[in-house]
Parts: structure tokens; sequence; C-alpha cells
């Protein structure tokens, strides 16, 4: 019971008098200690979400009543909560989390009596805005994209034009709103945010390994497009370079917060994107023949760099380490 306070006991106890084992776990996993969750309430409640009889409603609500409460760490363990059900327990989860209209109300969340309040405060308000999105993702593509087959015959290699361009700018609202966490290495100063970056790290990395497929199909199939579908395929191009480059950033911050190198693929950019603009402004060519060479200037630096220089290839260790992990925690489906 240490590192419980007198709040968290009396509300343990009252979910074991209650019989409400679920409750009484979530009350765990959420005390007011300023540390990650304990696994082993991490666990049962991930082995919940693969029992038949368990209220799926009942496990998400409990732990929405958990975000209302004033101090920071109950609320932020809440969400760590949430994202590791998320990532790991049964698709049931994150299925009754797309269906809700609503999710979190942190939008205007402060604790301002507490130590680090007001800056953690900051950090909850982001990471809930992040699950929301995530949420959002799977119910617009019914898929996670953390989860999604990869490879030459993965999901995102293998996708029309037309839901490549539906799904696209999917993926890259919830890469946004993860990448909008914003923590440099001074701020991750305790067991609680840390916990929450390492969640976002894992996110981060297989978001990315599915937007770059999808990427590297879209060029693939660029000379088969519509001429206004070519335009739109290049701004696509276009804000997935932006954000390679945030993403270069946000590992940075994992490299120097202690995160395995070789978990952290490399993101080396080496594409022009000013010389397509340019071409796609010059009047020496037909207009039909304008955004085609302009595009092919770009698309042979993410051929080369995309599967040589370590953006696909650096992942394939790092998939087999978490292809493991998917497996011994029930995952991964």
């Amino acid at each position: 019971m240490s590192g419980q306070s007198i709040t968290d006991r009396i509300a343990a106890a009252q979910h074991s008098m209650t019989g409400s084992a679920i409750s009484k776990a979530v009350c765990k996993a959420t005390t007011h200690e300023a540390s990650a969750p304990k696994k082993k309430h991490l666990d049962y409640l991930m082995h919940c979400t693969n029992e038949l009889n368990v209220n799926i409603p009942h496990l998400a609500d409990t732990l929405f009543e958990r975000t209302a409460n004033q101090s920071w760490v109950v609320v932020f363990k809440a969400l760590i909560t949430t994202h590791h059900l998320m990532m790991y327990g049964n698709e049931r989860f994150i299925q009754y989390l797309a269906s809700r209209s609503t999710l979190f109300n942190l939008n205007n969340f402060v604790d301002k009596g507490a130590l680090q309040g007001y800056d953690m405060s900051i950090y909850i308000r982001r990471y809930s805005r992040y699950l929301t999105e995530r949420a959002l993702s799977y119910r617009l593509v019914a898929a996670d994209f953390t989860k999604m087959k990869r490879g030459t015959d993965g999901v995102m290699r293998s996708m029309s034009i037309e839901k490549l361009m539906k799904t696209l700018p999917i993926i890259q609202n919830q890469l946004d709103a993860l990448l909008d966490f914003e923590a440099s290495s001074n701020e991750l100063t305790n067991g609680v945010i840390n916990c929450a970056f390492t969640l976002l790290f894992k996110d981060s990395i297989r978001i990315f390994a599915a937007y770059n497929e999808g990427v590297i199909n879209l060029l693939e199939k660029y000379f088969n497009m519509k001429k206004n579908q070519c335009k739109e395929a290049l701004e696509i191009y276009k804000r997935f370079l932006i954000r390679m480059t945030k993403l270069s950033e946000f590992l940075k911050v994992a490299e120097q917060v202690g995160i395995d190198q070789v978990d952290i693929p490399d993101l080396s950019q080496t594409f022009r994107i000013g010389a397509s603009r340019n071409l796609l402004h010059t009047r020496a060519l037909p207009r039909n023949q304008m955004c085609c060479f302009a595009f092919s200037v770009v698309a042979r630096g993410p051929q080369q760099s995309l599967r040589s220089s370590g953006t696909t290839s650096g992942f394939s260790g790092w998939q087999e380490n978490e292809r493991s992990l998917y497996s011994q925690q029930g995952g991964g489906r």
C-alpha cells in the first residue's frame, strides 16, 4: 500500500466492499503516487479487456471518472492507463472509445495546488488531445495505424489511390497531435510524464512506419494518377517531409532521456522539396507534364532514402522487438 494516499486507500476499500475488481484495479493504477502505474495493475486491466464477460464501457467509464480528479498525478495516470489499454488491450476497448462522441473533458484542466501541477497540466491537456485523435482515427478508418500489417503486402502498400488520398491526411493528423506533446528532456522530470512519453515514442514509430509505407505507395502509383491527384499527392508528400523533420526532433528527446538508440530509427532527410516547388510553377513544360516532372525529381529521393537510408529498413529490428512485446502482452492483432 506504500505510495497510496488515504484517499486512495478509502477508494480501494470502497470498491472492495462493492465487489468491483475492475474499479479497484483502476483506482490502484491511478494513485496519487508520482510514479508510473504499476505493471501488475496494467496487466490485470489488459487481461480484463480480453474477457468476454467484462463490461468494456464500465472499464472505460471508470477511467474517465478518474480524469475528473483534481490531482494532476491521478489524471495523468488515468490517461496513461487508457493509452496502455489502447495499445495492448483487446480491440474492443479502442472500438468503444471510438464509438463515443467525446472522451476527455480536459481542455481547461489545471492543477494549481500541487508541486509541478501547472507544468504537468499543460502536458495532460496535450496528451488527452492525442488520445482523442487516436480514437478518432480508428473511427474514421476502422483500423489502428499502430497495429497495421506492414511490408510490401501490408495495408498501406496495397491501398488504392483513392483510399490513400483519404487515409494519409488522417495519419498526418494523428501524428501531428502526438508531436504536439512537445516535451523537452528537461521537462521529463518524473516517472509519470516519463511513462507517457515512452508510450508516445512507441506510437510515433509505429504511426510513422505506416505513414512512410503509404507515401512509398503514393510514389509508386504517382504516374498512374490524374493531374489533380498528382497535385494533391505532391502536397501530401510536402507535408510528409515537414512531419519527418518534426519527428526527428521528437526522437532526439527520446535519445536524450535514455531510450535505447537501437529502438530509434534513422530518419535521414535528403529530399529537396524546393526544387520541385520551383518546377511546379515553371512554364517550360506543358501543363499536363509540370506536376509529373516536378514530382519525379523528389520521387528519386524518397525511394532511395526511405528504403535504403533507414526510414524503412531502420524499422525492421524495432518491429521484431515490438512483435515480441505484442505476443507477450496479448496485443498485435
